[in-house]
């Protein structure tokens, strides 16, 4: 579906949303790359973008759906290019005075390099480079259109976007960050790009943002990012207003959060196979390397796969537990193979059993499907196999429940010692995490000399041992690290994290071990849902009106536009209980491939609910923070569910960062 099929905001009359990746593969093709289409003209186009639009491209759409659109030729704008005077062009570029200065290289003068150009910007142009072109009067004749997308953020999967800055944490939180020209370029590049978010959806928010706790004139910069951030995001949404079909009043909101709202989330271990195997295993991203057997008989040959949306199998376990989806592979591969008939007929033949010749036919039919559908279950069968082997050579399980018994005040000082004397052979990223979980559930321990002997005792090294003392930079200033709740020592809501310990109930599913662990965001999500959030510590930039207001004191904004959900009579339910829901369990066959359940699951989890909920956290989220919504939507039924959960920022960056051990540095990479 093209884009200016629904021009409408996305929360309109169907009820039916359109997501992240969805809707920049949609206006990137349709709008942009076929608006230039002539009818009834099969003439092939060129295409060129720089830097950061070859990366906006490049999330949502492949080689293939660019070429469908007309287009034979990717060109980089600042590398020279050979003239096709005969043939039009498509610029999608950043609003620059660089690159608009090129692309009136290319267009001006007798002989220009390209026929008719058709212009796109990212985000939007400032007036003076808009009146630098209209000077070029040899240009305009050659432009065949001139217009701002607003589309400048980087879909990771339909319920996740990233802002590309990976040293987010460096240059808005390192030391003396208001002397650097990185922070405002962070910050208003930041802003930018989530604000393009909202015009593609058509969305206008509520933007909320998370108050700093000292006064103004105390707070320091680092204090005051997220209240800076939600300022400048407002003012770049107010310029959207003249967009045509743009909501005029506000129709869902944005929660703008730091990492200083739970520093555990990112350095605790996550025990679900999505997380596991980017924890554990050597992967590019979402690229992992598999070695098969060699078709001459000679060395394994590598392979790479990608562990995206194509794959259904990934699709369903993803979310699930390790464990958990370790015995649903191998349950799955029994069931494919004692249900399909090519592989019972292969299975007689190697019995020594008699084949008829209709019995080959349809062998030789089915190979081809039953080898796709046996790849895939392999393949993950294959990675599980390889994460379960290092948590048992590593002894991950040991320390994993050691990490959450700090959490949940299960373990002190005396556990954590003994695990550094006794696991000296653990590896120093391993110690090093569990030292920056004690530092924020017992900061009083790392006061004077303490942490220093602690992260000695570990043997971590100088740049490791500045890893720890790094994340107070995160608390903010002394006076917001006093009266914050929620800075360098974890709390849940002002309770003694004793009283915090899982309470198991009876009639549900069987509990995973590790699975108790939850981030923080829970909390505030449910509490944003319900309007409960305190506004002593979360203000709004747009501030409702009188009436809004008075009814935001009943519900949020989605409570307050959509109907009322019927009252719920559920048992009582405890947020430290944790166990492999059924939203980690889709519905599918015991094949492993019922591909188009798998990939409808992506776009219907969310088709008929209410308004939208956005968190933008600065610094990066993690995994179980962007897969919060699934969570919650296994606590309700699918129809009464009336928001999406939908998380930003640097999410591969922070991964990165922890696998690598570079959690807030306050220098440059060499």
């Amino acid at each position: 579906m093209s884009f200016s099929d629904s021009e409408s905001s996305s929360h309109g009359g169907s009820g039916e949303y359109k997501f992240f990746r969805q809707t920049c593969r949609d206006r990137l093709l349709y709008e942009m790359l076929g608006s230039s289409n002539a009818p009834n003209s099969k003439s092939w186009k060129v295409l060129i973008m720089d830097k950061v639009t070859v990366k906006v491209m490049s999330h949502s759409c492949k080689m293939a759906d660019i070429t469908d659109q007309g287009v034979s030729l990717v060109e980089d704008l600042f590398r020279r290019r050979e003239p096709m005077p005969s043939m039009d062009v498509i610029y999608f570029i950043q609003p620059s005075k660089e690159n608009v200065v090129m692309f009136l290289s290319d267009m001006s003068g007798r002989e220009p390099l390209y026929k008719k150009a058709f212009v796109f910007f990212s985000s939007s142009v400032p007036k003076e480079l808009v009146n630098h072109i209209k000077c070029d009067t040899s240009v305009l004749p050659r432009i065949g259109a001139l217009r701002e997308m607003n589309l400048e953020y980087f879909p990771i999967d339909n319920q996740a976007f990233i802002t590309d800055h990976e040293r987010a944490l460096e240059d808005l939180y390192g030391e003396d960050v208001e002397k650097s020209r990185k922070f405002d370029a962070c910050l208003n590049t930041m802003a930018t790009r989530i604000a393009t978010v909202f015009a593609s959806l058509k969305e206008l928010p509520f933007v909320r943002y998370r108050i700093a706790k000292s006064d103004d004139c105390k707070a320091s910069s680092r204090d005051l990012v997220p209240t800076k951030l939600a300022s400048a995001i407002w003012n770049c949404l107010l310029k959207y207003k003249a967009i045509p079909n743009f909501p005029q009043t506000e129709t869902c909101e944005l929660l703008i959060l730091d990492r200083s709202v739970d520093q555990i989330a990112p350095v605790i271990h996550e025990w679900t196979y999505d997380a596991m195997c980017h924890d554990l295993l050597d992967m590019d991203g979402n690229k992992y390397v598999l070695e098969v057997p060699s078709k001459t008989g000679g060395q394994p040959e590598k392979k790479e796969v990608l562990l995206e949306d194509h794959d259904p199998v990934w699709l369903e376990l993803r979310h699930s537990h390790i464990a958990d989806a370790s015995e649903r592979l191998h349950d799955k591969m029994t069931n494919f193979v004692s249900n399909n008939k090519a592989a019972q007929m292969q299975q007689k033949a190697r019995d020594g059993g008699e084949l008829s010749t209709r019995d080959l036919q349809k062998i030789v039919q089915a190979l081809p499907k039953y080898g796709e559908q046996v790849d895939k279950l392999s393949l993950h069968v294959e990675i599980a196999g390889r994460v379960n082997k290092i948590i048992r050579d590593t002894g991950l399980r040991e320390l994993g429940q050691l990490e959450q018994d700090l959490v949940f005040g299960d373990a002190g000082a005396k556990d954590v010692i003994n695990f550094l004397r006794t696991k000296q052979d653990a590896s120093p990223e391993y110690k090093l995490r569990l030292l920056m979980i004690y530092a924020c559930v017992y900061p009083e321990k790392f006061e004077g000399d303490k942490g220093t002997k602690l992260m000695q005792l570990a043997k971590l090294s100088r740049e490791d041992m500045k890893v720890v003392e790094n994340m107070k930079l995160l608390a903010g200033s002394s006076e917001t690290k006093k009266a914050s709740s929620g800075s360098f020592s974890l709390k849940f809501d002002g309770a003694k994290t004793k009283q915090a310990a899982r309470k198991d109930r009876t009639g549900e599913e069987e509990t995973w071990q590790l699975f108790r662990f939850y981030p923080m965001i829970e909390e505030l999500i449910e509490n944003l849902n319900k309007g409960a959030l305190p506004k002593n510590e979360y203000a709004c930039v747009n501030d409702p009106s009188p009436t809004a207001q008075a009814a935001t004191t009943s519900g949020s904004v989605r409570s307050r536009q959509a109907p009322a959900a019927p009252e719920r009579k559920t048992p009582a339910h405890s947020m430290r209980s944790r166990r492999t829901s059924t939203w980690a369990r889709p519905n599918h066959s015991d094949d492993g491939y019922s591909s188009d359940s798998a990939l409808k699951s992506v776009s219907l989890d969310f088709k008929k609910m209410g308004q939208r909920i956005f968190i933008f956290i600065i610094g990066g989220a993690t995994r179980s923070e962007v897969n919060f919504h699934k969570k919650i939507a296994s606590r309700f039924k699918a129809e009464d569910l009336d928001f999406t959960f939908e998380d930003h920022c640097c999410l591969m960056a922070l991964v990165d960062a922890v696998a690598s051990c570079e959690f807030v540095t306050s220098s440059p990479k060499a």
